[in-house]
């Protein structure tokens, strides 16, 4: 499903000059209408740290350009590291406490996102061409399967070599940054 609506997109190409810039401006206008509580606050970050985890499980297991990646996470998910991002951005959506802001989280995901899973699967079926295709009939795009794909089965183990070497604990710091912000803004600015 969500494939037949990303073949309508503008292509990552298109996207990739207003992604980063669109960026920082819905930051701003998010920070701005916030209204995070006490109760929202707690809610986000539960739902940040599920979306850390599926991140970082997938960066444990990701190769990027090496090969193609059917472990872990990814033999639920083609993307869990966007999967993981939702989640994220779900529960920064919660911390903010605030439908007007995170409407504008929303549209700014769903403008870029898809056209970027698109591009990726575009790449990847270069590289790797009937392997990725072959993993992509048992694999969805983004929502993951309940259990992993039988015919992939892949033992390679985690490793916090790749976690480190993929950068992931970025992503951690930048959710800890964004709800200690949001938490400032609460005790701070709000009263």
């Amino acid at each position: 499903m969500l494939e037949g609506i990303t073949r309508h997109l503008p292509t990552p190409a298109q996207l990739a000059p207003w992604r980063v810039r669109l960026g920082y401006a819905v930051a701003v206008v998010y920070a701005l209408l916030a209204a995070p509580t006490v109760a929202s606050l707690v809610w986000g970050a539960i739902f940040a740290a599920m979306g850390l985890v599926i991140r970082g499980a997938a960066a444990g297991y990701l190769c990027k350009n090496e090969k193609l990646t059917i472990a872990g996470p990814y033999a639920y998910t083609r993307n869990p590291l966007y999967l993981g991002s939702a989640l994220l951005a779900l529960g920064l959506l919660l911390a903010g406490a605030s439908w007007l802001a995170g409407l504008t989280v929303i549209v700014y995901v769903a403008a870029f996102y898809p056209a970027v899973m698109r591009f990726e699967a575009d790449h990847l079926r270069a590289l790797h061409g009937k392997a990725y295709d072959d993993y992509a009939a048992h694999v969805p795009l983004f929502f993951p399967r309940l259990t992993p794909a039988p015919a992939l089965l892949d033992d390679t183990p985690f490793s916090w070599g790749l976690y480190k070497a993929n950068r992931e604990y970025q992503a951690a710091i930048g959710a800890a940054v964004a709800i200690a912000l949001l938490a400032a803004k609460m005790w701070f600015w709000d009263n």
